[in-house]
């Protein structure tokens, strides 16, 4: 910051010298410093406009003339703080990158490019991941780290991919360094990797100085996972076609609604199960009217269907016996019990608490067990933390 002697003489001395009868006269400059607002912000206010840098007035006092100049160090400020705000860019990004659960799945047929069509209520969840990244300092490749073994760092990752697409799509040269903390258990149905990748998009838009609007990175994201497009909604949206048919939905289910998760350590392969799927088979209910039930009066089994929870019991037949067993232990806690995307979490809602089978039988020792809840509408958001190149770290949030 300038010192207040230095912005002083920017301002008065130019007309000073130019008016060299005020220089004869007896002038008595005070530079009256104006508290500063504790909670005044670093960047501009829309519509407010902000005040002068300085306010002169003029008295006489005994056949003397006298000009008190105050200096109004908050405008200065804000002045300043505006121009570091369009040149500084943003060296770093700490990303909330949070899951989901089908609170519904239907599949309602089979495509001629070999994918297949659904319908499905989807909802943000409070479990996620973190995600940090940094510029890179070299140009070429970008570099991801993770806590967890076994989750793929090359470009088979999804992060890689988005950040390839991003790229590919705007012709930025950003690469970076990433670190992936994982929380979301991989091969869930739970659309970790999805919500990793839209989260990558979003913040190589962040470091290019968002010259794609978040409309284009949705679109642009069911180039590479069907699922992606879903975390650029508010949260919740009944999802068509591949599941990149996004459409909005206003409150759905009741803020804060507690649920389970309950993984087995075996995962589903999606493959596997779509190549098991019979559409004859499938629930003859219509999506729209699921989406009715739920919006209206609420969360029931009959309302929670998954048409691939009979071809991923397949699968893996103990996921099935998992199912069971938890329904059986329900003691009126649960509203819905059901498998979320193609599994192979199965999710209990209506309470946090699973059934204690779950910690008093070995077979479930290793499983991955989470008490969380639903995220309230329109709270969905990505929580940030940013430092730029030339001001301090910042605390910001982002809609979904």
């Amino acid at each position: 910051m300038v010192c207040s002697t230095h912005l002083l003489s920017q301002s008065l001395y130019p007309s000073h010298r130019a008016n060299p009868a005020a220089a004869r006269g007896h002038l008595r400059f005070h530079a009256r410093p104006v508290a500063v607002s504790p909670s005044a912000t670093l960047g501009p206010s829309p519509g407010r406009r902000r005040p002068l840098g300085l306010r002169v007035a003029a008295s006489a006092e005994q056949g003397r003339r006298q000009v008190e100049v105050v200096y109004d160090r908050e405008a200065k400020f804000n002045k300043l703080a505006d121009q570091v705000d369009q040149s500084a860019g943003i060296t770093r990004l700490n990303l909330f990158s949070p899951c989901k659960i089908n609170v519904f799945l239907k599949i309602t047929g089979k495509r001629p490019d070999g994918f297949h069509d659904l319908a499905s209520l989807f909802h943000v969840i409070s479990l996620g991941d973190t995600i940090k990244f940094s510029l890179s300092p070299s140009k070429g490749k970008d570099r991801l780290s993770t806590n967890v073994a076994g989750v793929p760092v090359d470009e088979s990752n999804l992060i890689i991919k988005a950040l390839n697409l991003y790229r590919k799509k705007t012709g930025t040269e950003n690469f970076f360094w990433i670190h992936l903390d994982k929380k979301v258990p991989t091969g869930a149905g739970l659309g970790g990797g999805s919500s990793n990748a839209a989260t990558a998009l979003w913040a190589a838009n962040q470091f290019s100085g968002c010259i794609a609007s978040e409309k284009d990175l949705q679109e642009w994201s069911g180039e590479i996972g069907s699922d992606i497009p879903f975390f650029f909604s508010q949260g919740a949206a009944y999802c068509t076609g591949r599941g990149e048919i996004v459409e909005d939905i206003r409150n759905p289910l009741p803020a804060n609604l507690p649920m389970v998760l309950i993984k087995p350590p075996e995962a589903c392969s999606t493959a596997e199960v779509y190549k098991r799927l019979r559409l004859k088979h499938t629930s003859q209910t219509d999506p729209l009217a699921l989406l009715k039930e739920i919006t209206e009066n609420g969360i029931s089994q009959d309302a929670c269907v998954n048409d691939l929870e009979p071809p991923a019991f397949e699968v893996l037949p103990s996921l099935k016996k998992l199912k069971k067993r938890i329904i059986a232990a329900n003691r009126g806690d649960y509203n819905a019990v059901f498998m979320s995307g193609s599994g192979s979490t199965i999710v209990g809602i209506g309470a946090p608490d699973p059934p204690a089978f779950v910690y008093d039988d070995d077979e479930y020792k290793d499983a991955f067990v989470s008490g969380l809840f639903i995220f309230p509408i329109p709270a969905f958001i990505f929580f940030i933390s940013i430092q730029s190149k030339s001001v301090g770290p910042e605390t910001a949030t982002r809609g979904g």
